[in-house]
């Protein structure tokens, strides 16, 4: 007999800040095991994360994707504040919320959030896994998504097809895909029909001005990761250029109890890329985690 697949459910969190958070929930139905909350990078939504949700979901785990502030369907923050401790506050609000130590897995932006957050909340962390993220990335890898998010951001693309095409240029890599409704789900359309990044523009200014050295941003992630115990799984793509063998070594040195992965064929979205390696390996990390 088939076993019936976790339901899926959008659940709403308000902080502290009494700003909103939106995320899906899977409860897996076992309780034994940790919560695992995937938190996506700068400029993408929690959509990013589905396929990896539900294999999580259908190992037992409760399972919970969120819209960073200002993302997707989130709360875009009132005062533009979009410095990691406002995101830090935010994801407290989420531990909260789900009472139990949790797995956090944070890509980018998501996994900067979780770094700090392990130093702030350990008690209430079981593991992090670093999606193609250290205290310390590139430089120039940086400013490359930058430049690409900025490209667009008020003008918009008159249609999906021209958003997508957008995306193949900056991502020579990876196939354009045909079915562009998962690429809707990171899009919004205007009153004046043209499709926009599901993220507030405000976003970007805190960041342009701090490409260099982005303090206290990965200040204070390089601080977390000196002071990290928790299991830690550390998942690169080997055509990042964000993350490059030598920015890992530098983390594997700070945090020597870490597990390391170099995902071929993957850049930066290492779980759009290489979803299938992606999934699989967090799920046998998680795995033994459960013992």
């Amino acid at each position: 007999m088939t076993e019936p697949k976790p339901e899926q459910r959008t659940v709403t969190i308000e902080t502290t800040s009494g700003l909103r958070i939106v995320g899906d929930q899977w409860d897996g139905g076992d309780p034994s095991v940790a919560p695992v909350v995937l938190a996506h990078g700068g400029g993408q939504t929690r959509h990013a994360w589905g396929s990896t949700a539900r294999a999580l979901a259908a190992t037992g785990h409760r399972v919970l994707t969120i819209d960073l502030r200002g993302h997707g369907d989130s709360d875009w923050a009132a005062d533009g504040d979009y410095a990691i401790d406002r995101f830090v506050d935010d994801a407290e609000s989420v531990l909260d919320w789900i009472g139990r130590p949790v797995i956090w897995v944070g890509a980018s932006l998501g996994g900067l959030t979780g770094l700090v957050l392990s130093v702030r909340r350990a008690v209430d962390m079981a593991a992090l896994i670093l999606v193609d993220i250290t205290p310390r990335p590139r430089t120039d890898g940086v400013e490359r998504i930058l430049a690409f998010m900025s490209g667009d951001v008020e003008r918009g693309f008159a249609s999906l097809e021209e958003a997508a095409d957008a995306i193949a240029a900056y991502q020579p890599h990876r196939p354009r895909p045909v079915d562009l409704s998962g690429l809707a789900k990171n899009l919004r359309r205007g009153d004046d029909g043209r499709w926009r990044w599901h993220w507030d523009p405000a976003f970007l200014n805190v960041r342009e001005d701090k490409v260099q050295s982005e303090i206290p941003d990965f200040n204070q992630a390089e601080a977390a990761a000196a002071d990290l115990t928790l299991p830690t799984l550390l998942v690169r793509g080997r055509l990042s250029d964000l993350v490059t063998e030598d920015e890992a070594r530098e983390f594997l040195a700070m945090v020597p109890h870490a597990e390391y992965l170099d995902v071929a064929g993957a850049a930066h979205m290492v779980a759009g890329d290489r979803n299938d390696v992606f999934t699989e390996a967090v799920t046998r990390f998680v795995a033994k985690l459960d013992g």
